[in-house]
């Protein structure tokens, strides 16, 4: 048998490689390309990771009666909608990421100190105090969120300077030149297209 040591250390690992992709999509661009947005609900690089931070803060504090250690907007009840999404122009890039690594190291802490067994209860899943929920619980959860996030920062890059993949570590992306590239999509709209019109 497994010991549950071995369990953790591959959640954690599974965590740690999506909070790294999401950092990665953001190497070499501009302050305005961090933050501007490239969908019509306003996602963002920069957004993304703040919002993450943010996740990782709540969920490995409250649920375990772990102190939050920041003003979190979650537990305020005049908080504006949306504001752990996006960057205000004066939260710089390099405080944003300081802040995803502070959280880092509570959440790291958090899984190291306590077993994967620990009850807690997270009091925004729902009415009467929340739900009951385990440590492992919570750690499956944040780590789904990271790695959905890191998948729309994968295409929020893409659309801000065509660069996809998980190129730090290697991409299953054929290596083709721009060409086939537009070939690859015309032919995808030409069998949308056809299927649509039946």
């Amino acid at each position: 048998m497994i010991a549950a040591h071995d369990f953790k250390a591959d959640l954690a690992d599974y965590l740690q490689e999506a909070r790294n992709l999401l950092l990665l999509k953001m190497d070499g661009l501009s302050e305005y390309d961090v933050r501007r947005p490239l969908t019509p609900t306003g996602t963002n690089l920069l957004g993304l990771v703040k919002h993450l931070a943010l996740v990782e803060i709540g969920y490995f504090s409250v649920p375990f009666g772990r102190p939050v250690g920041i003003a979190h907007p979650w537990f305020s009840d005049d908080a504006e909608d949306n504001v752990d999404m996006w960057a205000t122009a004066d939260e710089s890039r390099a405080d944003v990421v300081a802040g995803y690594r502070r959280a880092w190291a509570q959440t790291d802490g958090a899984v190291e100190e306590l077993p994967l067994d620990t009850v807690g209860r997270v009091p925004w899943w729902g009415p009467d105090g929340g739900a009951e929920v385990t440590l492992h619980r919570v750690l499956v959860h944040v780590i789904g969120e990271t790695h959905r996030h890191a998948g729309h920062a994968d295409i929020v890059r893409e659309l801000i300077d065509g660069s996809v993949g998980n190129q730090a570590v290697g991409d299953n992306l054929p290596d083709r030149d721009e060409a086939w590239w537009q070939a690859y999509r015309d032919r995808l709209e030409r069998a949308a297209r056809e299927a649509g019109g039946r």
